[in-house]
């Protein structure tokens, strides 16, 4: 008995390691995200089953069970699916530009050259800066009599930039990537540090110009920073809101930057439906690890 009890003991002592006072200092984070992301998730997944209203405290209201009803209402939704087609395009034009864009820079921003730190600060202070605070700049270059249709003169766009069906969301794909763009920047310089410079060294003693070391030593020696960047910005492009919200007036022209997550907040917060809304975050989650699992095997497998 007493070697099987030895044995458990090992086995527990094992499981929880040799320094059990790490759980105790994770252990108030791990209650921070129970609380702040695993709680609020499961409660509107048990909404998304109910035709769940918001209604005025103390207010009698009827929220009847109706299974998978909301989940079949908003598949079957021509403006969902809307929602959906904007971010994916949306994605397609954000993704690639944040990478390229922010691999480029950071590898420009590694190398020695005069006002370096003035220059990576520059970069960053976009993406701390709120974006109701930029986004009058914005609407001033893309609006009917703004720079850019002084520029362009007959060649801009009628009807204006902002308010064109096809320039709506490309527009935003570009405000987004400028914002964004610094967080990324900081990514691949951490990730650049962990290239040994004697790569760059052999490679340019053997005749390598810079686009050929840029393109065998660079970019495969960040592919792991690369494939965050990938997931963090589809994520990003998933919970799109602030920009369409307050660049098109909350979706327009006639639904061309409606995303999911502004498409939820009308039907969740103006209009009460709960439910409904719940059901539309439950399918942005599920579509947004699918893509995110994807991105990561693909990558990681190349």
């Amino acid at each position: 008995m007493a070697v099987v009890s030895a044995r458990r003991g090992g086995r527990l002592r094992t499981w929880i390691g040799r320094d059990p006072i790490g759980y105790a200092f994770i252990g108030p984070y791990v209650l921070f995200l129970a609380g702040l992301f695993a709680y609020p998730l499961l409660l509107a997944i048990y909404i998304s089953f109910f035709d769940y209203f918001f209604a005025a405290p103390g207010a009698e209201v009827d929220r009847p069970f109706v299974g998978l009803r909301n989940y079949a209402q908003i598949l079957g939704d021509p403006v969902f699916q809307r929602a959906l087609l904007n971010v994916a395009e949306f994605i397609i034009i954000n993704v690639p530009l944040t990478v390229a864009l922010s691999l480029v820079l950071a590898s420009a921003l590694n190398a020695r050259l005069p006002f370096r730190a003035f220059f990576r600060t520059s970069y960053y202070i976009p993406y701390v800066t709120a974006s109701v605070a930029v986004i009058g700049v914005w609407l001033w270059l893309f609006s009917g009599g703004g720079l850019l249709n002084g520029v362009f003169g007959p060649l801009a766009p009628n009807p204006s930039w902002l308010v064109n069906e096809f320039w709506a969301m490309p527009i935003i794909a570009l405000v987004v990537t400028w914002k964004q763009l610094g967080f990324y920047v900081l990514l691949y310089l951490a990730a650049l540090q962990n290239i040994p410079k004697e790569l760059y060294e052999a490679a340019e003693v053997d005749g390598a110009g810079v686009v050929r070391r840029f393109m065998t030593i660079t970019v495969p020696g960040v592919r792991p920073a690369t494939t965050l960047v990938v997931i963090l910005a589809t994520i990003v492009g998933a919970n799109l809101f602030t920009e369409p919200y307050l660049l098109t007036g909350g979706g327009g022209p006639d639904g061309a930057s409606m995303s999911p997550v502004l498409l939820m907040y009308r039907q969740g917060i103006e209009q009460g439906h709960a439910g409904y809304a719940a059901a539309i975050g439950a399918v942005l989650a599920i579509a947004v690890m699918a893509i995110s699992a994807v991105n990561r095997f693909v990558l990681e497998r190349e």
